[in-house]
């Protein structure tokens, strides 16, 4: 199964993390970092997120059927696709079908109080 998590990391921790897995010769797990909860949820709304979760695992659906899938209007569907696969969360093929190319979400990030 393949899984990609979502997270909140500074940019600077992320490149971090991606130099001791080089120093170390190890992978790291498929993951989308953002820098903060408001950056994820301006690119991750509840309704894009809804459509990442129909689309996991599904391999590359038409528009047409991830709205049926949602039960969304398909203009809706299709502004929300073009704005994920403008993020790079969502592929589009040359028949304008879209994929995500993962199983499942994972979503880990903890919110602190104001300081």
């Amino acid at each position: 199964m393949k899984t990609v998590q979502l997270e909140i990391k500074r940019f600077d921790d992320v490149i971090g993390d991606v130099a001791a897995a080089l120093a170390e010769d190890k992978s790291l797990p498929s993951r989308i970092s953002f820098d903060n909860v408001e950056a994820l949820w301006k690119i991750l709304s509840p309704k894009k997120m809804e459509l990442l979760q129909a689309m996991a695992g599904q391999g590359y659906l038409s528009i047409r059927e991830i709205a049926r899938r949602v039960k969304r209007d398909v203009s809706a569907v299709h502004r929300d696709i073009k704005a994920l696969a403008a993020a790079g969360l969502v592929e589009r093929n040359s028949e304008r079908q879209a994929y995500f190319p993962y199983d499942e979400i994972h979503v880990d990030f903890v919110l602190h109080g104001a300081a």
